[in-house]
C-alpha cells in the first residue's frame, strides 16, 4: 500500500511519522516536484494540479480539511486533475466542531451583551453601561447545516436565543428552526440579527454574502464568517457598514491569505479579524480518521465522508 502525502506547510515530516505509526505497513512519501511513481492513496492540503493529474490506478484522494474548495477549483479549471478512479474524501469531525461551536458562540455573545461596544468606550476612558440586545429577538442564523453547521447550531440553542438554520436540502434540529432550497432563503435571511456562515464553498456558493443578502437581514445586523473569504463580496460588506445595515462584522476568512497589511478591512473599527483560526486541523485525530477509512477502503468496504464532485461537498 502506497501513500502519497503533501502540504504546502512545513510540517509534512510530523504527519508522516505519525500515519507510520497508524499505518506501519504503508509505503509513506512525500510528494516533490517531478515525483510520478505509482501511489495507492494520496493525503493531501491545497496540493498542485501536478501531483494528481494523470496519476491513474489512484483509489482516493484524502482532504485534510472539511473544505475540499481547493481541490474542487484546480478540477473545474483543468478537468481530469482528479484521477477517474479515485474517491475525493474529506476530513468529518475531527475535534473542529467544538472549536467552531467556540468561536461562534464567542462572538454571538459578544455582540449581544454588546461587549465590542465596551471596547471601544474603554479605549475613550468612558463609563457608560449599555442594555443588551433582548434575547428573544437576537435570532441568529447558520447558513450551512454540514457537520461543523449542525453542531455550531446545536451549541447556541441553549443560550436562549432564536436559532435558524439554512441548508440546500430540508434538515430537522431539535430547537432549531429550519430552512432549505432556494425557494426559502429570503425567509431564512428576515430579520436575522447574527449571520453565521458555514457553508461550503462551490459556484453557487460564491459571492453569496452580498448587498442583497445583508438587505435581508435585521437593520443593525451582525456578519460571522467563518468557512470561506470567496463566499463575501468585499466591498458590499463595507457599504453595508457604511450605511449600518451591517452593524459589526467578526471575519476569520479572506479571499487572500494572509490578509494584505494594506488591506481596507484592517482600518475598519466594526470589522474584528482573525487569521483563518477558528478551527484548526488537528493532527492526531486527523490521522487516526484517515487510517481508519485507508483500511476500510483496502477491506473493500464504504466509507463516509466521500465527495459529490457535482455538488461540491
Amino acid at each position: 500500500m502506497k501513500i502519497l502525502f503533501y502540504t504546502p506547510q512545513n510540517d509534512a515530516a510530523s504527519w508522516l511519522h505519525d500515519f507510520g505509526h497508524a499505518l506501519p505497513n504503508a509505503d509513506l512519501r512525500e510528494w516533490r516536484p517531478g515525483d510520478s511513481a505509482p501511489a495507492d492513496f494520496a493525503v493531501v492540503w491545497r496540493p498542485p494540479r501536478e501531483m494528481l493529474a494523470r496519476r491513474e490506478g489512484l483509489r482516493a484522494v484524502f482532504n485534510l480539511g472539511a473544505g475540499v474548495d481547493a481541490i474542487l477549483a484546480l478540477e473545474r479549471e483543468y478537468p481530469g486533475t482528479l484521477p477517474r478512479s479515485a474517491q475525493l474524501v474529506r476530513l468529518e469531525d475531527t475535534g473542529m466542531a467544538p472549536q467552531m461551536a467556540e468561536y461562534v458562540a464567542h462572538a454571538v455573545l459578544r455582540y449581544m451583551r454588546r461587549f465590542d461596544e465596551y471596547e471601544t468606550l474603554q479605549a475613550q476612558r468612558r463609563w457608560k453601561v449599555l442594555e443588551p440586545h433582548p434575547r428573544d429577538t437576537f435570532t441568529v442564523g447558520v447558513l450551512g447545516l454540514g457537520v461543523l453547521g449542525t453542531y455550531v447550531a446545536r451549541a447556541l440553542v441553549p443560550f436562549g436565543m432564536p436559532v435558524r438554520g439554512y441548508s440546500r436540502s430540508a434538515r430537522q434540529i431539535e430547537g432549531v428552526a429550519t430552512y432549505a432550497g432556494d425557494a426559502q432563503f429570503d425567509a431564512f435571511l428576515s430579520g436575522v440579527k447574527v449571520l453565521v456562515n458555514l457553508l461550503p464553498h462551490t459556484p453557487d456558493t460564491h459571492d453569496v454574502l452580498n448587498r442583497r443578502t445583508f438587505s435581508k437581514l435585521a437593520h443593525g445586523a451582525y456578519l460571522i464568517n467563518v468557512a470561506r473569504g470567496a463566499h463575501l463580496v468585499e466591498q458590499d460588506l463595507l457599504d453595508a457598514l457604511a450605511q449600518g445595515q451591517i452593524a459589526a462584522a467578526t471575519l476569520d476568512v479572506f479571499r487572500e491569505e494572509p490578509l494584505p497589511a494594506d488591506h481596507r478591512f484592517w482600518q475598519q473599527p466594526r470589522i474584528t479579524i482573525t487569521p483563518h483560526s477558528s478551527a484548526q486541523t488537528l493532527r492526531e485525530e486527523s490521522v487516526a480518521q484517515v487510517a481508519q477509512k485507508i483500511t476500510a477502503l483496502m477491506r473493500g468496504e464504504p466509507v463516509s465522508g466521500v465527495v459529490d464532485i457535482e455538488r461540491g461537498y
